[in-house]
């Protein structure tokens, strides 16, 4: 059975496009009501912006906040999960710096990928290229799960505008995602599968956390159900690579992550990054933004206060 399972799967997944893209108009729409009502919790931002790069159009959202002239944030979500994933965050975020929020390229988002995105050299060249036209010189990258992962790897391949760089319990850059994640993931990324199954990963990954009814958890699972992902995977950032990287660094890990063992991942941030701030906040799943949002912004604040 678990054969047969394993090459429906494979089946499902077979698609020769080398971008993303919605599997149908029908399908996209109901992502997009999704994404209009997950946005709605959101502050109302004052800018919108869409960015031309050489691997397609990205939707930013800008807010600002406090100390404007400052060096502003900009907030990477994770998979699927686009820019609404940061409504328990921005009131508090807001309060320390003005932020940009990225609904990341190849994902299910406003964005919209025009050109195969294979290697992690591709994944750091389209964020530079957005941070490039925006008209500040600097920006402190602030990243959750996948989105920590886009964060460091453009401090280690493109780092000429990054400030710094604060991860949410990142994956693929201090431990590779545990086995059972990676098994889980395979079912609720098949379209045909019932809904169910995707809303299951999901309280799954926020640690039986309830999602029905919740309008981010409707969003992601609307994104997974809709897009087809086509990126190239993220590549574990190298031992070596943290080493040589010279921008401070804060990492936030959640103890009862699914998706890693946290307490090994923060041995090897505070082996490799030794003037980092690593923290590993007790209790927390994988959803730890929405777990702990004052928390977070207290820790982000002193931060970068302590970079000053």
């Amino acid at each position: 059975m678990t054969i047969v399972l394993i090459a429906l799967a494979a089946y499902g997944l077979r698609d020769p496009s080398p971008i993303g893209y919605f599997r149908s108009a029908e399908a996209e729409d109901r992502f997009k009501a999704a994404y209009d009502e997950a946005m709605d919790a959101l502050p109302e931002p004052d800018r919108t912006l869409d960015v031309r790069t050489g691997y397609g159009v990205v939707r930013l959202y800008h807010f600002e906040g406090a100390d404007p002239q400052a060096a502003p944030l900009v907030l990477l979500p994770g998979r699927a999960s686009a820019s609404p994933v940061w409504a328990d965050n921005l009131p508090g975020l807001l309060e320390v710096r003005s932020v940009y929020t990225i609904d990341l390229l190849g994902e299910p988002g406003m964005s919209v990928q025009e050109s195969p995105i294979e290697t992690s050299e591709d994944h750091a060249n389209w964020l530079h290229e957005v941070l490039a036209e925006l008209p500040e010189e600097e920006f402190h990258l602030f990243g959750l799960s996948i989105g920590g992962w886009t964060a460091m790897n453009l401090a280690v391949h493109r780092p000429e505008m990054v400030a710094s760089v604060s991860l949410l319990d990142p994956v693929m850059v201090f431990s590779d995602m545990s086995g059972q994640a990676v098994l889980r993931s395979i079912p609720a990324s098949v379209k045909w599968f019932p809904k169910s199954w995707r809303d299951g990963f999901n309280s799954w990954v926020a640690n039986d956390a309830p999602v029905e009814d919740e309008p981010i958890a409707d969003m992601i699972e609307a994104g997974m159900q809709s897009y087809v992902l086509k990126l190239g995977a993220p590549q574990r950032i190298s031992e070596s690579q943290l080493e040589s990287t010279e921008i401070p660094v804060l990492a936030i890990l959640a103890e009862d992550s699914r998706m890693h063992d946290a307490n090994a991942a923060a041995d090897v941030a505070r082996e490799a990054l030794p003037d980092a701030t690593v923290k590993v906040y007790s209790g927390a799943s994988h959803a730890i933004n929405g777990e702990h949002p004052e928390e977070i912004t207290a820790d982000l604040k002193a931060f970068l206060d302590g970079l000053e």
